[in-house]
């Protein structure tokens, strides 16, 4: 199948003002694109680019005084089936791990797993390493916090949404991630593109999604402990080690949102 993707920003900035912008789909999924992500701005400036430490691929901008749109719009080919998971995967020992995935173990400034040790031991130990431990960990947190937009706040650690029992889908996975590293088990922070294909209507307006990848036997596996439910048409755009990293936007002074828009939608097969 074909996904048509994109976004619409809208920002009102009273004065120039640099931004990091994390956008474009990740490089992992490059070579499925039909047509490019080029991100446009309204009105034109010049845009540099670099990928960070996780290899994922940022912008860079100097966005003028006033009213500017930053938008994209692309299709990208999808096999249209569900997300597969192996449920036997088994755990890695930590002295067996790739170096990479280190730095997955830590904690962050929002998946506080150091504040969790004892928690996490208590309600997951005695679980079955591996996918089928990281998988109550994503039935538990799906449980344990009750979604709402209107919940959401850019401060939020795993352990304060452990505590208030509520939140968004950033708040599900920081949750997930600390109770995973707080069991040796590797996770870093997605955000992708997540539609709606596949799911019963109505579907609510479209927004970017948060996800986790724990690292298992056999390589990095996707989960989403909002949904918990293996999805259709998942399009990562980036990684880090909690949503600091992959913030979609990051601007270096005041500025107000006057508009978003993302979409996600299945292109219709023509003759």
């Amino acid at each position: 199948m074909k996904i048509r993707i994109g976004y619409e920003l809208d920002y009102d900035l009273p004065q120039p003002t640099p931004m990091i912008l994390m956008l474009n789909v990740h490089f992992s999924r490059f070579s499925d694109l039909v047509t490019p992500d080029h991100m446009r701005i309204r009105p034109s400036v010049p845009i540099r680019a670099y990928r960070d430490g996780f290899g994922n691929w940022c912008s860079r901008v100097l966005a003028p005084q006033g009213k500017v749109r930053i938008s994209a719009d692309a299709i990208i080919a999808d096999s249209g089936l569900p997300e597969a998971f192996d449920r036997s995967a088994g755990q890695v020992p930590v002295e067996d791990l790739p170096e990479e995935c280190i730095v997955f173990l830590l904690a962050s400034r929002f998946c506080d797993s150091d504040r969790m040790l004892d928690l996490a031991w208590q309600l997951f130990g005695h679980t079955q390493p591996g996918a089928p431990r990281v998988q109550a960990i994503c039935d538990f947190v799906h449980q344990r916090i009750a979604f709402d937009y209107n919940d959401a706040s850019v401060t939020r650690s795993a352990s304060e949404a452990y505590r208030e029992g509520r939140g968004v889908c950033r708040d599900y996975a920081h949750l997930a991630i600390a109770f995973c590293r707080a069991l040796n088990i590797p996770a870093r922070y997605c955000t992708c593109y997540l539609g709606d294909m596949g799911t019963p209507k109505p579907w609510p307006p479209g927004d970017f999604a948060a996800s986790f990848e724990a690292y298992l036997e056999g390589g990095w596996q996707m989960f989403d402990p909002r949904n918990n439910v293996p999805r259709i048409g998942r399009v990562l755009i980036a990684r880090g080690r909690d949503a600091a990293d992959v913030a979609i936007a990051t601007s270096f002074g005041p500025n107000t949102l006057t508009g978003f828009r993302v979409w996600t939608d299945e292109v219709p097969e023509t003759d």
